[in-house]
């Protein structure tokens, strides 16, 4: 199982990857084709269950498929990366099944990525949770359809006072700032995501 991963990435990556990774670089262009195909083999939910439109495979099946397509293109790994990890990972482990089948499922095919961001305050405004801040460098965050937005709800428990929260995109209350022009990787979108006064219901709050 895992060798086959790993060969099917590594060819996949020679033949798909490799040869147009410096363009897309060059000229910050995200791999729209090439990650719906990753997401046809699985790739873009390694972890995630079948029933769930996940490959249904274990956590060193996905680093190898990590590797294998960065190996032909770091920008596509990080896509890869941040989907799996950052964005699916949270919600798969404390998310409820509802939850679970509205953001995970439309997220495996590679036609939606997500991203995550860490911001600053929310708090609740009767139905609803109110966010607010601006984070820096936030991966996938110009192609993203969602992101998990960590949050201080209870400053008086400090670290235990943070809080996860699922935000579509695009979303009244939320912006992107302009697209960092980095040193590298540069076919995979970094910008501010800007939360004023983004408002999402109470069941967008994950886990407990």
């Amino acid at each position: 199982m895992h060798q086959m991963m790993r060969q099917t990435c590594r060819d996949y990556a020679a033949k798909e990857l490799a040869p147009i990774a410096d363009a897309l670089d060059k000229n910050h262009t995200y791999p729209t084709k090439q990650v719906q195909e990753l997401g046809a083999m699985g790739v873009m939910a390694v972890e995630v269950p079948e029933e769930l439109g996940g490959a249904g495979m274990d956590y060193l099946a996905y680093s190898l498929a990590v590797e294998e397509i960065s190996r032909g293109c770091a920008s596509t790994g990080v896509v890869v990366s941040v989907n799996n990890s950052l964005y699916i990972g949270p919600i798969l482990k404390f998310g409820n099944e509802e939850q679970k089948k509205q953001w995970i499922t439309p997220f495996t095919t590679g036609e939606k990525v997500g991203s995550f961001a860490l911001s600053e305050p929310a708090h609740q405004e009767g139905d609803e949770w109110v966010l607010n801040g601006t984070k820096a460098w936030i991966t996938n965050s110009w192609e993203a359809s969602a992101t998990v937005v960590f949050a201080t709800t209870d400053k008086s428990l400090k670290h235990k006072g943070i809080s996860a929260f699922l935000v579509p995109m695009p979303h009244p209350g939320l912006s992107l700032g302009k697209k960092e022009d980095k040193l590298g990787i540069r076919a995979s979108s970094t910008a501010n995501i800007i939360l004023e006064d983004c408002r999402i219901p109470l069941g967008n709050l994950l886990g407990p």
